[in-house]
């Protein structure tokens, strides 16, 4: 470990980096398994809307809205959470959102793989449109 071991230093690094291919394997799985690949929310824009059954002990329809990721292209189903806010989003309306918050980035209680909630619509908050503090845009 003298003056000139530089380069035996930047070999061993090398050698012992992420180079086994085990390790890149398991690590590139676990972002595809996040269609947000890592951010805490993201844009789509709305397919269809649709009502999800809730699972056994419970009965109900939940409102939730099929989406497509803009940054990638991935479809995935959304809730939109509090009373009759599913009247404020039409199809093709570009909607913000972020994770359920459930364990490990799965779904929360009695709904069947729902991992997102919708957060704003057309860059309105969600939240705003249900108070009646502002209204959606109109021909965005």
């Amino acid at each position: 470990m003298g003056l000139f071991s530089a380069r035996q230093f930047i070999r061993k690094r090398k050698r012992f980096r992420l180079s086994s291919d085990k390790k890149k394997r398991s690590l590139r799985k676990l972002w595809t398994l996040d269609p947000l690949e890592g951010a805490p929310q993201g844009t789509g824009i709305v397919l269809k809307k649709k009502g999800i059954e809730q699972k056994q002990p419970h009965s109900g329809i939940i409102k939730a809205v099929r989406l497509q990721l803009v940054k990638n292209g991935i479809q995935i189903t959304a809730v939109v959470p509090g009373t009759n806010a599913i009247k404020f989003i039409d199809e093709h309306d570009t909607v913000m959102v972020e994770g359920l918050g459930g364990s490990q980035g799965g779904a929360i209680g009695s709904m069947w793989g729902v991992k997102f909630k919708v957060v704003a619509v057309n860059g309105v908050a969600l939240s705003e449109l249900l108070k009646g503090k502002k209204e959606k845009p109109k021909g965005a």
